[in-house]
């Protein structure tokens, strides 16, 4: 019985997270996630009660990705500013490619339209940015005019930044390329040493052989 909830609650889910990130919040209705979850309405009430209890468990799911990703993304024995980077490109394949992260920005986005208070965005980046940032700082790899705890919410914007350009643009088609282009420009104030190239190239390396 435990397994069948579980199952109703993960279907019904993913499909509001498709018709959210598809349709947007006010253009889905209750009626279309039960017809594309194959759940009834009843089912979607019982375990959900409502859109906005639905919309903000999207928007819980989307922020819940980042923790496991964070952990699976940070090499051990990696340098830091190497993790930082290889974690920045987890990220962007995340926001192209699960519905769920794409499904809870929207929503987000949209929260003023939704009538329940959804988590914040932004705070728990700006600290794992900060760490990893303190992190090179221990190892002497940052620049000394480098700063973490001013720079790391400056990376957190450029990066959003970069995602909010490319979907507008290309629908983050591009959005590797895009950031690859971002760290060529931040990484020589960030590097002790400047060498963009090499540490994009290795990053890179190692995200194509996890794809094989």
């Amino acid at each position: 019985m435990h397994e069948r909830a579980e199952d109703t609650r993960r279907a019904v889910l993913q499909a509001a997270a498709h018709l959210f990130f598809e349709r947007g919040y006010a253009a889905t209705s209750i009626a279309d996630i039960s017809e594309r979850s194959a759940r009834t309405s009843g089912a979607i009430y019982f375990h959900y009660a409502g859109k906005e209890k639905l919309a903000r468990a999207v928007v819980e799911a989307h922020f819940a990705t980042w923790p496991v990703l964070i952990a699976r993304n940070e090499t051990a024995g990696a340098p830091a500013l190497e993790n930082l980077v290889r974690l920045s490109f987890a990220v962007a394949r995340a926001f192209r490619d699960d519905v769920l992260v794409r499904a809870g920005a929207r929503l987000w986005a949209e929260r003023r339209s939704i009538d329940v208070e959804m988590p914040p965005p932004f705070v728990d980046w700006i600290a794992t940015v900060e760490r990893l940032l303190t992190g090179a700082r221990a190892e002497g790899t940052l620049a000394a005019a480098a700063d973490p705890g001013r720079d790391a919410a400056t990376l957190v914007s450029a990066f959003f930044g970069v995602h909010t350009v490319s979907d507008a643009l290309d629908e983050r088609r591009l959005i590797e390329d895009r950031l690859t282009a971002l760290w060529h420009l931040v990484l020589p104030g960030l590097q002790a040493v400047p060498a963009p190239g090499a540490l994009l190239a290795r990053v890179r390396d190692d995200s194509a052989s996890l794809t094989r």
